[in-house]
């Protein structure tokens, strides 16, 4: 199963809609947001500083780059017009941010107009991620840093023992929603590659218990797609859903992903 995050522009605008509500979700999510918050403060924005987020989605990160003091102007950029009319939507009034539609590997921005690029649950997604990696050098000012953010998904887990049956749907969910799940266990090495210094990585967890939140649309949306391919009736894919909500009601639910942040810096040239 393709990536559909690596192919949203090309999905039916209702399931477009839909993959902004599991965004936005997620966005929500305390635990999510405490993370993001220790990953922006580890990067040093200098004053006045222009920042690009590449991947922004409906744009849940890009808002909180705009309200940092250091911060004056928030660039977003997302393959997805309709992610980006979402964005928009909930970005009005708020004038230091904009967006525009573009491919990661091809930035419509000038060379070294940026002082931090952005990406946030984005690299995971990319074919190729070396391109974007080089068009964030290109764009980037003498000494400017890269900020990477996003999943270990090979570590997304719900098993509460061997052969969970709910694992499974995480297991589709995954296969279906990224092309490279271990793509930040690499970029360190593909940043040193491309002419970045390294400055520090660190990992965050992730745990979900009250499974009302982002691990239970996991589990759903990889139901949704095991039935989608022909893989499980409809019957077993209500089953399996309804088996996460009896662990959540139950006081036994249980999921996990760990998350990786990569700061880099762009040498003096």
């Amino acid at each position: 199963m393709p990536d559909v995050w690596a192919t949203v522009a090309e999905l039916d605008r209702s399931t477009q809609e839909r993959l902004a509500a599991v965004l936005e979700t997620r966005g929500a999510d305390p635990v999510q947001q405490e993370m993001r918050r220790r990953f922006l403060d580890g990067v040093e924005f200098p004053a006045s500083a222009d920042v690009l987020e590449v991947g922004c989605g409906t744009g849940v990160l890009t808002r909180v780059l705009a309200a940092l003091p250091e911060v004056e102007t928030v660039v977003g950029v997302d393959l997805a017009e309709s992610l980006l009319d979402r964005a928009r939507e909930l970005a009005a009034g708020i004038p230091n941010m904009r967006f525009e539609a573009a491919d990661a590997r091809a930035l419509p921005l000038a060379d070294e107009s940026v002082d931090v690029v952005v990406f946030d649950s984005t690299l995971s997604h990319v074919p190729e991620p070396e391109r974007a990696l080089a068009e964030a050098l290109r764009v980037l000012r003498p000494s400017g840093t890269l900020a990477a953010f996003d999943g270990d998904y090979a570590t997304a887990t719900v098993a509460l023992g061997d052969h969970d049956p709910l694992q499974v749907c995480v297991d589709a969910m995954m296969a279906g929603s990224v092309t490279d799940r271990r793509v930040m266990r690499r970029l360190p090495s593909l940043l040193r590659e491309c002419g970045f210094d390294v400055v520090r990585t660190r990992g965050h967890s992730f745990v979900e218990t009250a499974g009302d939140g982002y691990m239970l649309t996991v589990i759903e949306r990889g139901a949704d797609l095991l039935r989608a391919v022909g893989q499980i009736g409809d019957d077993l894919a209500v089953s399996l859903k309804a088996e996460a909500s009896r662990r959540a009601a139950a006081g036994a639910f249980f999921g996990h992903i760990a998350y990786v942040e990569v700061i880099a810096r762009e040498p003096d040239r």
